[in-house]
């Protein structure tokens, strides 16, 4: 909490640079606040996953030991896979017959693009659009952006903005328009062009550095509508293209730089790491919230 204080003081005085300065240096700030928070979940998850799997593997106090000749996997053999839920098997069904999800990452933000199910159809042009505006214009969305052009506001990032109803107005619209640019630009503009699958495929399996491994590979790795291995031009292309847009459209001319334009594209490929970071291991906590319950 401290340091997180700390990093909003240097929000404050990235602000006070003047023009020229604040879009870069809130981007900035954003960014390292979303890395010490993907440092601080890395633990929680791994604590959460390794728990998991010794709850598995242990056996209960009246179960006997196994017999010294019986005969252990190999090491190549696959672990069985826990029987799925009805509400899992609801989920799997939904992806087959749609290609996308009705997930939400801690239950409340869009998790659509992502699907468990290896082996389902590829969208069509029409099927990306429809599934990254239902993502973009969702419900959390609007208190979302408000929040981010509040903190904009009482830093008075971008000046040139003002202050009152009518800089919060600019800064709330800047916020959405920067959001909603880039999820179209990686979502559905790109992979349209170029014929490549926007969706997060989850892993699901093995130790937790693989995954994250497996996870931030996907910042340059993706498949392509029929299946095939690709370098990821719509996550590469799409929020450098957006970063440039937003930067030499409608934010302030001070802020029309190329170093800034750098920053933002930076920013925004370092939140999309931590959000495919974030996806390969939601099911691993929801599973677990869900047992508890239970």
């Amino acid at each position: 909490m401290i340091k997180t204080v700390g990093l909003l003081r240097q929000f404050s005085s990235a602000s006070a640079q003047g023009p020229g300065r604040g879009h870069s240096q809130i981007n900035m700030i954003r960014n390292r606040l979303g890395l010490r928070f993907a440092l601080c979940a890395a633990p929680l998850l791994y604590f959460l996953i390794a728990s998991s799997a010794a709850a598995q593997e242990t056996p209960s106090g009246n179960q006997q030991a196994p017999a010294a000749n019986t005969q252990q996997p190999s090491a190549s053999t696959p672990a069985p896979q826990a029987p799925q839920t009805p509400e899992e098997k609801k989920e799997r069904k939904e992806e087959e017959n749609t290609g996308t999800s009705n997930d939400r990452l801690f239950w409340t933000l869009p998790n659509f693009l992502t699907v468990d199910t290896q082996n389902i159809p590829p969208l069509s042009t029409g099927q990306k659009f429809k599934v990254v505006t239902r993502s973009s214009f969702d419900y959390i969305e609007y208190p979302w952006y408000g929040l981010l052009a509040g903190i904009s506001q009482a830093e008075n990032s971008e000046p040139e903005y003002g202050q009152g109803a009518e800089g919060y107005g600019k800064r709330y619209g800047a916020a959405f328009a920067d959001g909603t640019i880039e999820n179209f630009m990686v979502g559905a503009i790109v992979p349209s062009l170029l014929h490549q699958d926007p969706r997060y495929y989850q892993l699901g399996k093995g130790g937790f550095w693989h995954r994250t491994g497996y996870a931030l590979s996907r910042l340059v790795i993706t498949r392509s509508d029929s299946g095939q291995r690709e370098f990821n031009y719509s996550e590469v292309l799409g929020s450098g293209a957006s970063a440039a847009i937003s930067t030499f459209s409608y934010h302030p001319s001070a802020e029309r730089t190329a170093s800034n334009t750098m920053s933002v594209w930076g920013t925004q490929v370092g939140y999309d790491a931590l959000t495919y970071f974030v996806r390969e291991f939601w099911p691993d906590i929801h599973r677990k919230f869900r047992h508890k319950k239970s």
